[in-house]
């Protein structure tokens, strides 16, 4: 049944998405922006049994080339349903769409990502600044080649843009993501709204081609009178995060970002902890603090021929009750480039985890790909790649993940335990954005 109504309710939406765009397009409506981003393929284990995913027991992230094991894509449409000389309001949707790549009919997850309005210079005491409200991916920064958003506030919400201080622009949002409570005290309430203040001075010019944002982020727990009596003046319930980040243009042939980052209490402890209050959460959790350093990017070693991406993390977080731990990550992908359209990888990868109480853990995956792409650069798309993946680990620091979204989802592969200490994939997969 829930396979049916989930099938059902995909096709609706993006039937009526498509029902939308055509009706405005035949009533000589504003253009319609088609945007998205997907990933699926086929693998398997060496050994026998569907595609293992390798990542360690308590890391943030895993390297992904070779290393993704969903079907998973977003598609969006967008329209400017207004214009007057320098005046705009400009209309965006994303539905989102996950499955497990297991069958040509299979359970889905269908998720609306994105649905807001932003005007442009419609303030006209702040020329330049943009207003936004509803559901949107705000102001997102990742490392690519483990796709771990460090700064996301993403989520419902309202906000204005890019404000003219003189010396860069000052951005301000109000966030919330919404969760479950204590489901053994219903009277409390089993939804908790948290919220987050985020603000940002962004364009900052340092240096050539160089720029500074700085970011604060307050986090809090939106509790009933129930809640109030039920949890108390939990710590969990605020946390403060700070931002500084460098981001270099023009850096060697590509980019470069260096961020650190320090976050206390619950900003850091619910969800993900990667940059808000993100549900779902109780605020029933110990108190603490994080300190995190990244840098990350992209070269060409050999223009025309060899590029690199490149990511280094170290996070080090501490609760009161112990249940923290330092992360240490790095990773490199390096691509030699045999044509236009033709080019080999390797990604290599490295996660070590030291938690507060119990035994270190390690995890080295290492992707060989052959790769058919629409251009030179590592983030050329559409792509098609064949590949094989190899990972090493000590201890209980496997972790078979069938989800990049996922943390931590168990063993789920015939050929792979937690009692192995290494493993290898193979398969071919595509990645497409727009």
């Amino acid at each position: 049944m829930m396979k049916i109504l989930s099938n059902a309710i995909s096709k609706n939406l993006l039937g009526g998405a498509l029902c939308l765009a055509s009706g405005l397009s035949a009533a000589a409506a504003p253009d319609i922006d088609f945007t998205g981003y997907a990933r699926s393929g086929i693998g398997n284990t060496a050994g026998g049994g569907d595609q293992a995913c390798f990542r360690a027991n308590g890391a943030g992230a895993k390297y992904r080339l070779g290393n993704e094991c969903e079907t998973y894509a977003e598609l969006g449409f967008g329209s400017t349903l207004y214009e007057e000389g320098d005046k705009s309001f400009y209309f965006n949707s994303m539905v989102g769409y996950f499955s497990n790549q297991l069958n040509d009919s299979e359970d889905t997850s269908v998720e609306m990502r994105q649905l807001y309005v932003q005007g442009d210079n419609i303030v006209e005491a702040l020329p330049g600044s943009s207003i936004w409200a509803g559901k949107r991916f705000y102001r997102r920064h990742d490392v690519h080649i483990n796709d771990f958003f460090y700064w996301d506030s993403t989520g419902p919400g309202a906000g204005i843009e890019n404000i003219d201080v003189g010396t860069g622009k000052l951005n301000l949002a109000w966030m919330r993501a919404t969760g479950s409570g204590d489901t053994e005290f219903p009277d409390a309430g089993n939804r908790i709204s948290n919220d987050t203040l985020d603000i940002r001075w962004s364009d900052i010019p340092v240096n050539t081609d160089g720029k500074v944002v700085l970011g604060y982020n307050y986090g809090r727990a939106q509790l009933n009178n129930a809640q109030e009596q039920y949890y108390g003046n939990s710590e969990a319930e605020r946390g403060h995060l700070f931002t500084a980040q460098h981001e270099q243009s023009n850096w060697f042939g590509g980019t470069n970002k260096f961020a650190v980052q320090y976050g206390t209490d619950g900003i850091i402890n619910s969800g993900n902890g990667q940059g808000r209050m993100n549900a779902p959460q109780s605020p029933d959790h110990p108190g603490g603090d994080m300190l995190r350093v990244i840098n990350h990017g992209n070269v060409w070693l050999s223009p025309g021929k060899v590029d690199l991406l490149y990511a280094a993390i170290y996070e080090k977080k501490d609760f009161d009750d112990d249940s923290g731990a330092t992360w240490m990550s790095a990773g490199v992908r390096p691509s030699y480039y045999w044509s236009d359209n033709l080019s080999t990888a390797l990604e290599v990868g490295y996660d070590y985890v030291d938690p507060e109480v119990g035994t270190d853990r390690r995890l080295t995956k290492v992707t060989l790909a052959q790769q058919w792409a629409a251009g030179l650069s590592g983030f050329a798309r559409p792509v098609i790649r064949t590949f094989v993946t190899y990972a090493d680990w000590n201890g209980d620091a496997f972790n078979v993940d069938q989800s990049s979204r996922a943390i931590d989802v168990g063993a789920a592969s015939d050929a792979i335990t937690i009692d192995d200490s290494d493993g290898m994939t193979f398969g071919v997969q595509m990645d497409v954005w727009f």
